[in-house]
């Protein structure tokens, strides 16, 4: 199917619709003034040959016996035939009823309808009509009887006379008025053009402003000038960016007080942490070595888990106001991503329950501590969230120009409604439980350290199921000389 589109601008739109208007006006215009040239023109020519064909009666009125003959009737149509002169009627008489009688010469059938009206009138008739694809009009002038002024009129004259030459000058006017109506509707397009250009600058200084706002510059306002709808369009918008902006700053303000809380209470618990947890690892060593009554030991453990978490808390709550503040920095080192992904998994002894799928000799340009904290939540987040039995396995590839490093496990994967909020702050894996072994914020950091190095995290789930985490990191350039060997020139 073939669909028509129309011009989707509002601009090309309001020329269309000033040009069909202006179009249709001087159509109609035209039409108007052609209706009422051309039934002036026969209106004309009707009373003109009335006229004629009544003063030649007149004239030979005096002459007409008081009881006509058919004789008589066919030399007064003669007299009349002889008399059209340039209107080159053809005349037949009808005297008290009878048939209809001629001078001879060839004439088009008078119309049915007018011989029938004819029978009762008292007053000139006329009617036009067209015999061989040519116009003729037929008139007829009743001659009612000096005795009888009131009663029918015994004596019926018709005449038929070609619209030759009106016709000529109705085609005159036709064409006359279809060269008027043109060129004003091609003029219009002019004005057309003015009248939207000057409709649509505020209608484009409006976009220009949107799309100033919409890139963050919130401080942006229109001028308004005039009291028309327009103007109450610019007028809203202004107030809607003040209001905007208020509330953005609002809401800017709000958040650095938020986030400059976070950090200094992070701070300032980061001392008393390090004091407790030097305690509990003695108190720990004297649990682990029978000191203790079992009540205490307990209560140490217990005492001791929940510091190391607080501990991780305010280290990842510091970490991510480093973030915030933009004062988190890369510390790049040449590593080589096998021994690195290595070393994260035997610093906390995952070995055992993590397969690794990484080519030898790959390097890639990184900062070690902060690559280590991506793996290290990605594997870790795995394990935790996958299930006691979860097989997790790290697979590395490399192309031109990227590297790809996936963490994959065969647990139940990531609920569907938190799959598009794993990577945000607080999110966690079991929302039911109000305590879980991690802060919430380990893949929002992991995100904020892949972003850093100019990468990308997502996380989908597997067809097959369990979750599946892609870090991507720009790969480390090539030397020239391994260049030149992948790519050697023609010879």
């Amino acid at each position: 199917m073939i669909r028509l589109s129309l011009a989707r601008g509002l601009r090309a739109q309001l020329v269309l619709v000033f040009f069909l208007v202006s179009a249709l006006s001087a159509l109609v215009a035209a039409a108007v003034t052609f209706h009422q040239g051309r039934t002036a023109i026969v209106a004309r020519a009707q009373a003109d040959a009335l006229q004629e064909l009544r003063a030649h009666l007149t004239s030979r009125a005096s002459d007409l016996p008081a009881d006509l003959t058919e004789a008589d009737l066919r030399t007064l149509a003669l007299q009349l035939d002889r008399a059209a002169g340039v209107r080159e009627w053809r005349t037949a008489l009808s005297y008290r009823g009878g048939p209809l009688v001629t001078a001879g010469a060839q004439a088009p059938p008078l119309p049915a309808q007018l011989r029938a009206r004819a029978a009762t009138a008292t007053t000139a008739l006329a009617q036009r009509f067209h015999h061989d694809q040519s116009p003729w009009l037929a008139v007829v002038l009743p001659v009612t009887a000096a005795a009888r002024p009131h009663g029918p009129a015994p004596l019926l004259v018709y005449a038929c006379l070609p619209l030759r030459s009106q016709q000529q000058d109705v085609d005159t006017l036709a064409a006359a008025a279809r060269a008027g109506a043109l060129p004003v509707a091609a003029a219009s397009i002019v004005p057309a053009l003015l009248a939207a250009g000057r409709l649509l600058r505020p209608v484009r200084r409006l976009r220009t402003a949107t799309e100033q706002m919409a890139g963050g510059r919130l401080d942006t306002r229109v001028n308004v000038t005039g009291e028309d709808e327009l103007a109450d369009l610019g007028r809203t918008f202004n107030t809607m960016a003040a209001t905007l902006q208020a509330d953005a700053d609002a809401l800017r303000a709000m958040e650095a007080r938020a986030r400059r809380f976070a950090a200094d209470v992070s701070h300032e618990l980061r001392t008393p942490l390090a004091a407790m947890s030097a305690v509990t690892e003695i108190l720990d060593a004297d649990a682990a070595d029978g000191r203790l009554a079992p009540l205490t030991a307990e209560a140490l453990h217990l005492v001791s888990d929940e510091t190391r978490k607080l501990t991780r808390l305010v280290e990842d709550l510091i970490e991510v106001s480093r973030f915030d503040a933009g004062a988190a920095v890369l510390h790049l080192d040449e590593v080589d991503l096998g021994q690195l992904i290595t070393k994260t998994l035997a610093l906390r002894r995952w070995q055992e329950r993590v397969r690794t799928d990484i080519p030898a000799g790959l390097r890639a340009r990184l900062d070690p501590r902060r690559a280590d904290v991506i793996l290290a939540n990605l594997v870790g987040n795995a394990l935790r969230h996958g299930g006691p039995a979860v097989s997790v396995i790290v697979q590395v590839r490399a192309d031109n120009d990227r590297i790809t490093v996936t963490v994959s496990d065969d647990g139940p994967g990531i609920p569907a409604d938190l799959l598009p909020h794993v990577f945000d702050r607080f999110t966690k894996g079991d929302a039911a439980r109000t305590r879980t072994e991690g802060s919430g914020l380990g893949l929002a950091i992991a995100a904020e350290n892949a972003h850093l190095h100019g990468g990308t995290l997502t996380a989908v789930n597997a067809p097959h199921g369990g979750a599946v985490l892609t870090l991507t990191l720009p790969a480390l350039p090539r030397p020239a000389e391994e260049s030149a060997a992948h790519h050697p020139s023609a010879p």
